[in-house]
């Protein structure tokens, strides 16, 4: 081949200029082909780039919107799909004779001879993509120094390709990673709420051992939420329409547990009138979820430990071999770890149990969590009682973020249904939420004084602020009269509005 001289020298500075002053990449594609047809007259110029293993046209030039998103290649697919597979240039000198030119995007239907070249673009060894043109021929085309000349071009544009690849593959991973977030907040994790880091990770985890049927145990304190990570997984398993069976091992007396688990037989014990199916024959096919599986007694412990090595067992009083095909699910609030310690629970139970842990979070530390949830329980018990609940006051939000909540969400979730029930307007107050939440101390008056743990002037600021906001709505938006409820003058009100941030739309 020969080497370009003349104008192509003048080409290749100025798409070396451009390579260095522009730097939208997209952009910088588009100059280059815009270069190739005003300085060189080469037509519909197109960068097909590799996303994974399907070739697209990513920049062009005389292509509308359309023919553009119809260029798609497979490797080895047409002219294109070709080069990029064996990485060599290729020339079809003229595309009306040479049924291998797929004209995919539609845009060719030329009267005269007109040549396609396409060359690859290389990055650090790898091919990832290619560059063509249409090149009208005539007497003075030498098609062997326009193809040296792509090759140069794609050379020293394969940064700029590989740069451009690597952002569509970040916003891909980011559109993704936004489509999982919402898909971990949908109605797959039923009433979960939370956008916090720690509940992030449980999220992520839930997805990546929901479509296995792996052995899960799901750890946390009373009330944080435990069975409903056990509905999320179930929902987003292949088990979702299949029996999701639910024992609570505390709710029931020690000598129960592994009749209602395992089932028993006729006459297997005083009370046992008839043949009685347990809790594991029950979920064949689908979930057994055990909660609190730390109050489990010894003698069944080793029973479900068979269970979960075999997937088979027997009824109290049979010895009848039952195999279930289930899938296992346990939670608890106890420290198994001081259990076994205390001889109290089995170790080889333990590491069958611990085969994928979850840890569900206090809600002490979930925090940027605790209005979520609140506003998530108003909307959920203004359905149930037909309220209209639309805001928490300034100070109702200082007891709720300052409050320890040592039954965590459950607890929360009882106080906002006592809120919106005790709540006479769209706002819930301070005083509509439960005692337990405002530490007090009686003045020597014997009146009560609510401690936020919030600084002496903020909580003062913040009572004020509500009791103007609450007149100015109960006066309808009217500044005078709602002065005159407080016995307060006009420029006082205005005052205090102006001081506190308060507008008068409130």
């Amino acid at each position: 081949m020969k080497n370009p001289i003349g104008p192509d020298i003048s080409v290749i500075q100025k798409i070396s200029v451009a390579i260095i002053h522009e730097r939208n990449v997209q952009k910088l594609l588009e100059n280059v082909l815009d270069i190739l047809e005003t300085e060189l007259g080469m037509l519909r110029g197109t960068f097909a780039l590799l996303f994974g293993d399907t070739l697209k046209i990513e920049a062009s030039r005389g292509l509308e919107e359309s023919e553009k998103q119809k260029g798609l290649y497979r490797m080895g697919e047409g002219i294109t799909g070709h080069v990029a597979e064996r990485g060599i240039s290729h020339v079809i000198p003229d595309l009306r004779k040479d049924s291998r030119f797929l004209n995919r995007t539609g845009s060719r239907h030329y009267d005269s001879q007109v040549a396609f070249i396409c060359v690859p673009l290389i990055h650090d060894e790898q091919i990832i993509g290619t560059l063509s043109i249409d090149r009208p021929v005539d007497g003075t085309t030498d098609l062997d120094r326009d193809v040296a000349l792509l090759e140069i071009i794609a050379n020293i544009t394969g940064d700029a390709a590989n740069e451009c690849i690597e952002l569509h593959n970040e916003q891909q991973a980011m559109i993704d990673e936004n489509r999982k977030l919402r898909d971990m907040l949908s109605n797959n994790h039923g009433e979960m709420v939370g956008n916090c880091r720690e509940m992030q990770i449980v999220y992520e985890q839930l997805h990546q051992v929901a479509p296995s049927d792996a052995t899960v145990l799901i750890r946390g304190g009373s009330g944080t939420g435990k069975e409903m990570i056990a509905r999320a997984i179930v929902n987003l398993s292949g088990r979702k329409d299949k029996p999701f069976i639910i024992l609570n091992c505390a709710a029931l007396p020690e000598n129960l547990v592994e009749s209602e688990l395992f089932g028993h037989e006729k006459g297997a014990f005083t009370g046992a009138m008839a043949r009685r199916i347990g809790r594991a024959e029950a979920a064949d096919g689908g979930t057994l979820f055990l909660d609190e599986i730390g109050d489990l007694t010894m003698q069944t412990q080793v029973k479900l430990l068979r269970f979960l090595q075999e997937r088979t067992f027997s009824r109290v009083g049979s010895n009848e071999e039952i195999h279930a095909d289930v899938r296992f699910l346990a939670a608890t609030s106890r420290n198994l770890e001081e259990l076994m310690a205390q001889g109290k629970f089995r170790e080889d139970l333990y590491y069958r149990l611990n085969i994928f842990p979850i840890v569900m979070p206090d809600l002490a530390k979930r925090k940027s969590d605790i209005i979520l949830l609140a506003e998530h329980f108003i909307d959920k018990f203004n359905v149930k009682y037909g309220k209209k609940i639309t805001r928490l006051s300034t100070t109702a939000i200082n007891l709720l973020m300052s409050y320890h909540w040592p039954g965590n969400v459950r607890e929360l979730e009882n106080c906002i249904e006592r809120a919106v029930l005790t709540a006479k307007d769209e706002c819930v107050h301070s005083f509509n939420l439960p005692p337990s939440l405002q530490t007090s101390v009686t003045s020597g008056n014997g009146s009560s004084i609510v401690l936020t743990g919030a600084p002496l002037d903020v909580m003062l600021q913040n009572y004020e602020k509500e009791i103007l906001t609450e007149a100015i709505k109960q006066n309808d938006g009217n500044l005078s009269a709602a002065g005159r409820s407080l016995g307060v003058s006009p420029r006082m009100m205005n005052y205090r509005m102006n001081k506190l941030g308060i507008r008068s739309g409130h």
